[in-house]
């Protein structure tokens, strides 16, 4: 084992290489940049390749090339980088291309805030291509180490799935500074918890049938499928058609290969103080979930009942952490509430869902016990100027 003192995008090149990443291809972008630049100094050291593409969008189709000619690719921008692969993200899903994207958060919207952290891009991770018919799955570290391993967890899910995952990190994470520990063996790996799926391809003749079954390859180009890679609906052969019956099929198994094979990541969650059924559950993700477990822990030393629950896969969303009754309250970085909303529509009847927003820096301990403090005596949410919440 390794020990560096190194950056989160340090960490992520390295758990991309231990995933059998391959090939990387960027577009420059703070808070990622350096992300890419880890990624063309090291790919070339085990045999990889490195391209730097003329925007986004071509990065994005480079990276789906590589992956139909049977490499694991990798990917990675911030947020106006991360609209850009709109269409090439669609294409990858559609057509069941196996990659990683990793989105660095920074203040919105479009370019914002270069150097600040942010968590505008929650619902455009669920959907980052157009008209839907998909499902699309979602990982959000909290430090540099986390995001190591996330990463090739990422890989290992979209080889099962065949299809594009996403890590949805922060400017914080990306750009820390932290104590990383790189495994060098594979038994090292194993004690890390860290899996890893090879690549292989599928040898036809169908293409891919109208099921929700895991482990199927995916097609590789000249190796015997027959058929095509577009963005049209394929037949179970892998041709063209226009038919509404064929895309029924092609839908079901882009959705349902997500949702009924769930068992394969709902266990990345971490919930503190959960046990003697809380009067309040503060629910985050990435950096800010760091803060809210020292706050939550410096509240129950005061006597507040209070638990954390730190959401790791975000999507599909983890609706099963949210059967109680109880209040809730979600931080996040972001002025408008996006998980917010999520937890409202998921958690039953009567429960008081609260938000509490900021943006470009974390909260402080001191801004959420006396958040907590409010909440658990049904004291209104306020400060100079702003109302911290309109839910």
């Amino acid at each position: 084992m390794k020990r560096f003192l190194e950056t989160g995008n340090f960490a992520i090149a390295e758990g991309a290489i231990l995933a059998g990443c391959r090939f990387f291809a960027g577009y420059p972008i703070t808070p990622a940049t350096e992300l890419a630049e880890s990624m063309s100094l090291r790919l070339p050291q085990v045999g990889g390749v490195y391209l730097q593409a003329e925007d986004e969008c071509a990065a994005m189709h480079l990276c789906i090339g590589a992956s139909l000619g049977g490499m694991k690719a990798m990917t990675a921008t911030s947020g106006p980088g991360f609209i850009l692969y709109a269409d090439p993200y669609g294409w990858a899903l559609g057509c069941e291309m196996p990659l990683v994207v990793l989105n660095s958060g920074r203040v919105g919207p479009v370019s914002g805030i270069t150097g600040a952290p942010g968590q505008g891009e929650f619902y455009n991770t669920r959907y980052p291509t157009q008209v839907g018919n998909f499902e699309s799955v979602v990982l959000a570290p909290n430090s540099a180490q986390e995001a190591m391993g996330m990463v090739v967890e990422a890989f290992y899910l979209s080889e099962r799935l065949r299809m594009p995952v996403t890590v949805l990190a922060d400017q914080l994470i990306t750009d820390g500074w932290e104590d990383i520990s790189i495994p060098e063996t594979e038994a090292e790996m194993k004690e890390m918890g860290l899996r890893v799926w090879p690549r292989k391809y599928n040898p036809g003749p169908d293409f891919y049938p109208a099921t929700d079954a895991l482990d199927i390859p995916p097609v590789q180009m000249g190796k015997n499928t027959g058929g095509l890679c577009s963005d049209w609906t394929p037949t179970e052969q892998g041709y063209d058609i226009e038919e509404v019956e064929d895309h029924h099929k092609h839908a079901y198994r882009l959705i349902f290969k997500v949702r009924n094979n769930r068992q394969l990541f709902n266990h990345h969650y971490e919930k503190k103080y959960m046990d003697d059924d809380p009067d309040l559950v503060v629910v985050s993700y990435g950096t800010p979930s760091r803060v809210v477990n020292t706050a939550v822990g410096r509240a129950r030393s005061q006597g507040m009942k209070v638990g954390s629950l730190r959401l790791i896969n975000l999507w599909p969303f983890p609706e099963e952490h949210f059967t109680r009754k109880t209040k809730y309250l979600a931080v996040e970085l972001n002025w408008d509430g996006q998980l917010v909303r999520e937890i409202q529509r998921t958690v039953p009847k009567d429960s008081e869902v609260h938000f509490l927003g900021i943006c470009g820096d974390l909260p402080t301990n001191q801004d959420l016990l006396e958040t907590f403090d409010r909440i658990l005596k049904d004291q209104p949410l306020q400060r100079k100027g702003w109302e911290w919440e309109a839910w």
